[in-house]
């Protein structure tokens, strides 16, 4: 047989095995399905969580945590339907149970404002170390409330948008913060949203309590003295028969409280007039915005993916 007909034999017989092998007929592939995305699912994720410890940020999204309860609360019917409101975060460190095993689980919190201006541009930072709460600029902490765009709304140009819908966020970038000092690292982990109203005395205009943190050897002393309620010489002296002060600081203790005793009912008066101030010039328009502001606080539903969360809600406008 010549070497052409060798070859076109092979080739006749290729071309019957392609075709019995097309002939077969291959089941039908499953439909896959995909869940649709919410339109406001990631509305809690985009949300800064205020105060939360850095090295604890990963911990809080560990679990699919559940807010349906807030994106609900957006639709008709909800507490926040057609209202401009603004958003922060903020977690809850809680004993809870997951999966048969208990375990210190940090909550995430997300705290909606219903108002028709920004609640605050301060930040006030608190912690146990700091003899009062420090009140800065949100910018100098590098936040500030954005707008939230939801998944629906995002091919759109933003600049057209009107959103009514406003998130605290935050611009510091972990990867920085090994270039910052601790003290500043710190602070980030000790602060809230600072509200002020107006109408409304603060604890600071009521309080006649003064933390004192007097610089002894070989330790300070720490205590709180009510202007009121405390008379100076026998705080002093039981202060002394404790061994918290020794006896040759006596009147050294003594003048240092009368300062801050000073100090605080001067910060007191201040803060009374400022109010009045605020007020006189304040407009009716603004009066009654700061009347209806509305908080509401909302924690994650329970479901299959993370902690029972239910029995340790703090606040009566927790939802």
């Amino acid at each position: 047989m010549k070497k052409g007909t060798k070859r076109k034999a092979r080739h006749d017989e290729e071309l019957k095995q392609t075709k019995k092998r097309s002939t077969k007929i291959k089941p039908p592939k499953p439909d896959e399905y995909f869940e649709d995305k919410r339109n406001l699912e990631d509305l809690w994720r985009e949300t800064f969580p205020v105060g939360t410890e850095w090295d604890q940020l990963d911990s809080v999204y560990q679990y699919k945590w559940n807010f349906s309860n807030l994106e609900n609360a957006f639709e008709e019917g909800g507490v926040l339907h057609g209202k401009r409101v603004y958003l922060f975060g903020c977690t809850e460190p809680q004993l809870v149970w997951f999966k048969d095993e208990s375990k210190v689980v940090c909550i995430p919190v997300v705290v909606a404002v219903v108002s028709p201006f920004p609640p605050s541009d301060k930040i006030g930072i608190n912690s146990v170390q700091r003899e009062s709460e420090e009140i800065i600029p949100m910018k100098q902490m590098k936040m500030d409330w954005v707008p939230y765009i939801p998944l629906e709304d995002r091919e759109s140009q933003v600049d057209r948008l009107k959103s009514q819908i406003f998130i605290l966020s935050c611009t510091q970038r972990r990867a920085a913060l090994k270039h910052l000092k601790l003290d500043r690292v710190k602070k980030y982990e000790y602060c809230l949203p600072y509200f002020y109203q107006p109408f409304k005395e603060d604890e600071l205009e009521q309080s006649t309590e003064v933390p004192i943190i007097f610089p002894a050897e070989p330790k300070p002393v720490f205590c709180e003295f009510d202007w009121e309620l405390d008379e100076l010489e026998e705080f002093t002296g039981k202060l002394i028969e404790e061994e918290e002060l020794s006896r040759d600081q006596k009147d050294t203790f003594k003048e240092f409280v009368k300062e801050k005793v000073r100090e605080a009912k001067r910060a007191n008066r201040e803060a009374r007039e400022a109010r009045r101030k605020a007020i006189e010039e304040m407009s009716e328009e603004t009066k009654a915005a700061f009347g209806n502001m509305r908080f509401y606080k909302f924690y994650p539903v329970q479901s299959s993916d993370a902690p029972d969360v239910s029995n340790v809600k703090v606040g009566v406008w927790a939802f």
